[in-house]
């Protein structure tokens, strides 16, 4: 699947918290976004949380991503940033009604056609 040195997981990786439906059924991931998750995911995690010590220069460069996100290169690093952004970032909400109240304070208002108006009809009595 993906020619690298980086460990596959001992158990494929699903996050049934923020992805119950699975990580393509969400809408998120491509098909093989999904299968680098599942397949890495677990010794990803590891390498992030540091229950896993990196092993390869490749696993040595995930971390480094880790901590500088714009270095990131590879397939597995891009998706795994994709991921957190999306399982641990705040979940974009869209309305069509917004729920902000308009000011109290409408003494900086202007009606412009207001003052248009009795210039017109001023210049018109002249």
């Amino acid at each position: 699947m993906l020619d690298t040195t980086f460990r596959q997981g001992k158990k494929r990786f699903y996050d049934n918290k923020k992805f119950s439906r699975g990580f393509a059924k969400s809408g998120d991931f491509t098909l093989t976004e999904e299968n680098l998750l599942t397949i890495y995911g677990e010794t990803m995690l590891g390498l992030e949380q540091g229950t896993l010590t990196a092993e390869n220069p490749e696993e040595t460069q995930f971390l480094n991503v880790l901590q500088q996100p714009e270095l990131a290169q590879t397939k597995l690093e891009k998706v795994w940033l994709k991921y957190t952004r999306l399982a641990r970032g705040r979940k974009r909400f869209h309305t069509l009604h917004g729920h902000n109240k308009p000011d109290d304070d409408v003494s900086d208002y202007v009606d412009t056609d207001a003052d248009n108006d009795s210039m017109v009809s001023d210049q018109e009595a002249s």
